[in-house]
């Protein structure tokens, strides 16, 4: 098979182990950077333009699209669907996750615990404070609605300090999220990756001394863990509601039971590679085979 890498960094560590990855089962990996890539729209034959060769050959597509350029990957990826090409994450379940608060609302459908969050209009200063005290007060963690690997998200400790961050980021014509913070997961949190519908791996991270948060990339660290069936339950639920079959799911332990924090169409893979020692570059590409072998693929439901 010849299989796309969607990827802008082709350095990248994710990148790299995919493109190795299926090379190491017979296939031809071969990075594409989307943002160079043109979509031809033309009736009844779709297709995209890449350094002005017309992409005509691929079985598979994986997508790693940054957070920044998610419109444009998206379209690109949609234009692969439209071709008849398999893709390890359909446009739609990529648009809808990346958008912290449809995700929330999809999620919040499904019955999957959630942290309390609010979202409105840019309110005003009363407004303001009658936001953080709908989710308990403070603290509160503050999101950007698009942000990754913990950009965009504060914690703030007293109603003061709430209201000056979101005022902020209002005067930027942001829009923000505002959270309950959970006290009790003390900056950790339980990373699981799910394949095809099933967890194949996870990891436990530790926020760095000071932080909330426990992304690695702000200096946490990880290892490995074996999920409960409720966690396992948890992560494949939420990956499903929101329509991706290649995910990483970001859980909370709280009082009040498990909480899901975030759920990624385009996990890194260092971490969870380096943390649990399982291949998960391998199972995505096993995965690609079994689908195409079965012919599940992707013509419809654009």
């Amino acid at each position: 098979m010849r299989i796309a890498i969607l990827s802008a960094k082709p350095d990248l560590y994710s990148t790299q182990r995919l493109l190795e990855a299926a090379s190491q089962r017979g296939h031809q990996g071969v990075v594409i950077n989307h943002l160079n890539c043109q979509v031809m729209i033309e009736g009844g034959k779709p297709s995209i333009l890449y350094e002005g060769t017309e992409l005509d050959s691929f079985d598979a597509v994986v997508p790693r699209i940054g957070a920044s350029v998610t419109d444009y990957g998206c379209a690109v990826v949609r234009q692969f669907e439209m071709m008849g090409v398999f893709t390890t994450a359909k446009s739609q379940a990529i648009m809808r996750s990346r958008n912290k608060l449809r995700s929330l609302q999809v999620l919040s459908k499904a019955g999957v615990g959630l942290p309390k969050t609010v979202f409105a209009n840019h309110p005003k200063n009363g407004d303001i404070t009658r936001l953080i005290n709908l989710v308990g007060g403070p603290p509160v963690v503050i999101k950007l609605l698009e942000g990754t690997q913990g950009i965009g998200v504060v914690l703030a400790e007293t109603t003061k300090a709430a209201k000056s961050t979101i005022e902020a980021f209002y005067g930027l014509k942001k829009n923000v999220l505002v959270q309950e913070f959970i006290a009790e997961s003390k900056g950790a949190d339980i990373r699981a990756i799910v394949i095809g519908g099933k967890v194949v791996g996870a990891m436990k991270r530790q926020g760095a001394d000071g932080d909330f948060r426990s992304n690695i990339h702000r200096g946490g660290n990880a290892c490995a863990v074996e999920l409960t069936p409720d966690q396992e339950k948890t992560a494949i639920d939420a990956t499903r509601a929101l329509g991706l079959k290649v995910a990483g799911v970001d859980m909370l332990p709280s009082d009040r039971g498990l909480l899901v924090l975030e759920v990624n169409s385009s996990p890194g893979l260092e971490g969870i590679e380096t943390a649990t020692g399982i291949d998960i570059a391998s199972q995505i590409i096993t995965y690609i085979e079994d689908k195409i072998r079965t012919d599940e693929g992707d013509t419809v439901g654009v």
